[in-house]
């Protein structure tokens, strides 16, 4: 058994890495995941590069934002539960701050409808969910068959734009791809990343994940108690996001916008700032747990609530999956489904990138200019996310003026 010293060095340690991690990642999963490399197997050596991939495809199997997984996983590899749940926080911790403070700097601002820096927000949004759309087809579309997946639940997205049509459209691209893109693991001789509970831990965990994607929503109609709907919204969006942070906006609309729990604009405005954030884009999530609340006095417990209740999903799954990884990602079927759930969720992403956030971002030739540059900053040239987020915002209050 580990002495206590060295255990309790080593959670010291995972706290301290992840927290500057998490103050300085900028660029999304992908760029997160490249973060982790140079620091976890070049710089401190905790991972192997074959262990590392290994993780990695765990992360990218399971629903949830891949890079906090892979944060929970590196920690829990180092220091069991307590370290994969410390190393989470941490990442999280910075952006969630920033995030919920927004909420109750919207909050107070009151009626922004109209304002010029929220114009440019929306359009930073949709830049950044054009390019997330764009980068995500190269990578899951990469054949005619997976891109044509794609067109046609976005098809299905638009003719039928409810939260249960996108859990439908995601299950049926698993079905199909189950059964048409099946194919063996090339990498079935790595390890597996070690498990940091039995097998028995791992069911636990698991039936949890189940236990509560029932229960939750039975005791929010059975209650109709805020915080308990809240809790139920957040932890349904945060069970079904296959492919990145940005496919959670789609969810979490359809959770938030039309139960008039917030509006578009302010919907929009808390997802454009999320972008100008280091660390995972889920912190989102505090954002609007604030807002719902109307962002007085104690709104911070709602933000809080509904940050714990996206990623618990997340924790639940990676932990319970772990000890089950290397027998589950040799099997064909698994593979063939989460390829077909992958291009499924790249149209559902397209679906919303055309409506509700470009027809309601874009109104005029201004908007439309302002969108594509910020476009070509994201994906072209060298300018950070944050750098780009708030020169849209600028541009919003100085050049294109209120709405």
């Amino acid at each position: 058994m580990e002495e206590p010293s060295r255990q309790t060095g080593r959670t010291r340690e995972i706290a301290l890495v992840f927290l500057r991690l998490g103050a300085t990642s900028f660029g999304g999963p992908a760029a997160h995941l490249g973060y982790f490399h140079a620091e976890f197997v070049r710089r401190r050596g905790w991972l192997g590069e074959r262990e590392f991939a290994d993780l990695l495809a765990l992360c990218q199997f399971l629903p949830g934002p891949a890079s906090s997984q892979a944060a929970y996983a590196i920690g829990a590899r180092r220091a069991g539960t307590l370290g994969g749940l410390l190393a989470t926080a941490c990442f999280l911790l910075p952006s969630a701050a920033l995030m919920i403070g927004f909420g109750y700097g919207v909050a107070a601002l009151g009626d922004v409808a109209h304002a010029g820096w929220l114009r440019g927000l929306k359009i930073a949004a949709v830049a950044a969910v054009a390019q997330a759309v764009w980068s995500m087809s190269r990578a899951l579309c990469p054949d005619a068959f997976r891109a044509g997946l794609a067109l046609a639940a976005a098809v299905a997205a638009l003719l039928a734009p409810a939260a249960w049509t996108q859990v439908a459209i995601i299950a049926a691209g698993a079905a199909v791809g189950w059964g048409a893109l099946r194919t063996h693991d090339t990498n079935q001789g790595a390890a597996p990343p070690p498990a940091t509970g039995g097998r028995r831990a791992g069911v636990a965990a698991l039936l949890t994940f189940v236990a509560l994607l029932v229960a939750l929503p039975l005791l929010a109609r059975a209650t109709g108690e805020r915080h308990i709907e809240i809790a139920d919204a957040f932890y349904r969006s945060g069970s079904l996001v296959f492919g990145g942070g940005h496919v959670v906006l789609p969810l979490l609309r359809a959770e938030t916008v039309p139960r008039g729990w917030i509006s578009d604009e302010a919907f929009l405005a808390g997802y454009g700032v999320a972008q100008a954030v280091p660390g995972p884009l889920f912190s989102f999530a505090g954002y609007l747990g604030v807002a719902i609340s109307g962002g007085a006095g104690s709104a911070w417990t709602a933000g809080v609530l509904a940050l714990v209740a996206i990623y618990l999903p997340a924790w639940l799954l990676i932990g319970g999956a772990m000890p089950f990884w290397d027998r589950l990602r040799a099997s064909a079927w698994a593979s063939g489904a989460l390829r077909g759930a992958n291009a499924t969720v790249v149209g559902v992403l397209l679906a919303a990138l055309i409506t509700p956030i470009g027809a309601e971002s874009i109104r005029s030739t201004g908007d439309a200019a302002l969108a594509l540059a910020s476009l070509a900053g994201l994906t072209l040239g060298p300018a950070p996310p944050a750098l780009v987020v708030l020169a849209c915002a600028a541009a919003g209050q100085w050049l294109l003026g209120p709405r």
